[in-house]
């Protein structure tokens, strides 16, 4: 799962959608991973629906970390103002990246690799 960390929840939101674009035109990513947009907030019935706030990851067995950590730092480097990401592996391992450097690239594949 991944969030942006912005003041404002419509920037938020428009942010994860250019993310969710962006892996959709990556031949990698659209073959073997599945993004998806949704609310991480828990929904009342009858209430009316939330903005937009993680993007879901299925990753296929031909798309790896370092795929995605590629995809996700090329969009990072194209984006004004870096956006502050945070990434979640099931298992609630979160990795929070606050600039769009190669460091940062490494650090994140580090993190989606471990067991």
């Amino acid at each position: 799962m991944i969030g942006v960390e912005q003041g404002e929840a419509a920037s938020a939101e428009h942010q994860l959608r250019s993310l969710c674009d962006w892996l959709l035109t990556d031949p990698a990513c659209r073959r073997h991973a599945r993004p998806s947009l949704g609310s991480g907030a828990v929904t009342v019935p009858g209430a009316q629906g939330d903005l937009i706030d993680v993007l879901s990851l299925i990753l296929g067995a031909g798309f790896n970390a370092a795929s995605l950590a590629v995809a996700i730092a090329a969009w990072r480097r194209s984006q004004p103002g870096t956006p502050t990401l945070i990434v979640e592996r099931a298992d609630g391992t979160r990795r929070i990246l606050t600039r769009a450097t190669e460091g940062d690239t490494e650090r994140l594949l580090a993190e989606l690799e471990r067991e």
